[in-house]
């Protein structure tokens, strides 16, 4: 079989430069089945989704807030910050839901990284919300970007005060509760992952309608944290409890050489690399160890980042947009 690499036509319409401040993800994403999808249906319910897009953002609530019980104070924090909530909804982090939300980035994903991903996003439901600004943001940068930057960022040594992952938690990488999509074509695309063709509609119309729909956030919580056991995320208490799962079967265990690297790892698990090894060891065995206290202790000690290597497509912040719209204006 040959592909013909001449074929002149484009893979698909050219989207609008208020989308995304970079020509690489517009090009991308009008072949993005998710964007194209959430895109088209938004334009059959408002004449201007370019500028919907521009106004809001979104934030997803992952297993992480949800144990830790950090989606009532992610709510306080939003309506501190002046962000109203007008959707809010439900939703599966599956194993593919997973792979599609960080497609262009997860090439710099380690396979250690996306096995714990694989324990704990698809524990129990999300949560997404829409939000808007409530003063008017004519001429600023999109929300998307400003509630991006505003979140803080993935490491949890660069957080600041105020920043809403330093003010809900700061575990880990991996664990860092929240999420939310860098641009406005970002929003779009999420929300085609996220939900099917009638609640995606609901999403866009509830968000249409500016109603606040804190309430609404506070309920899903609440029907979570009775379904979902609250959880300490801190590294200590997890690595003891990992250490005595481990003692606990290894007296199980049949002689022999499992056993004996089992007891070996658990006695070197002093320090990341000794916790690295008990890991390992423990994977090799096919424990069925408590998956949270695998999480929380391999994402202190395992590697997170394959080094050397660009994402497909990389963040964008504030200043990016701002450069971006003076060139569109001079335009």
């Amino acid at each position: 079989m040959t592909w013909d690499t001449a074929d002149p036509r484009p893979f698909g319409d050219d989207l609008s430069p208020a989308l995304s401040c970079t020509s690489r993800k517009r090009a991308l994403f009008a072949a993005d089945t998710y964007f194209l999808e959430s895109y088209e249906q938004l334009g059959t319910l408002t004449a201007d989704p370019d500028g919907f897009l521009h106004r809001h953002a979104a934030l997803l609530l992952k297993p992480d807030a949800v144990v830790s019980r950090q989606i009532p104070v992610t709510v306080d924090w939003l309506a501190r910050n002046g962000l109203r909530i007008v959707a809010a909804e439900r939703t599966r982090l599956t194993r593919t839901a997973v792979r599609s939300l960080w497609y262009y980035q997860w090439n710099l994903a380690t396979p250690q990284r996306r096995r714990l991903a694989d324990l704990f996003m698809d524990s129990c439901d999300a949560v997404v919300l829409v939000v808007r600004p409530e003063a008017d943001q004519t001429g600023a940068a999109p929300a998307s970007v400003v509630m991006t930057e505003r979140k803080g960022p993935t490491d949890p040594q660069a957080r600041i005060p105020g920043q809403l992952r330093y003010e809900i938690g700061r575990y880990s990488y991996l664990l860092n509760l929240v999420h939310t999509p860098d641009e406005p074509a970002d929003v779009a695309r999420e929300l085609g992952i996220h939900f099917d063709t009638a609640r995606r509609e609901r999403v866009y119309a509830d968000a249409l309608a500016g109603d606040d729909r804190s309430a609404r956030a506070r309920e899903l919580a609440d029907q979570l944290h009775a379904e979902v056991p609250r959880r300490d995320l801190t590294f200590e208490p997890a690595a003891e409890r990992l250490k005595a799962a481990v003692a606990e079967a290894e007296e199980a265990a049949q002689p022999g050489a499992v056993r004996d690297e089992l007891r070996a790892a658990r006695q070197a698990a002093r320090s990341p690399e000794g916790y690295r090894r008990l890991l390992e060891a423990v994977w090799r065995a096919g424990l069925p160890l408590d998956p949270w206290d695998v999480v929380i202790v391999g994402t202190h000690v395992l590697p997170m980042k394959r080094k050397g290597l660009a994402p497909v497509l990389d963040g964008v912040g504030v200043h990016d947009w701002q450069r971006h719209m003076a060139r569109l204006a001079a335009r």
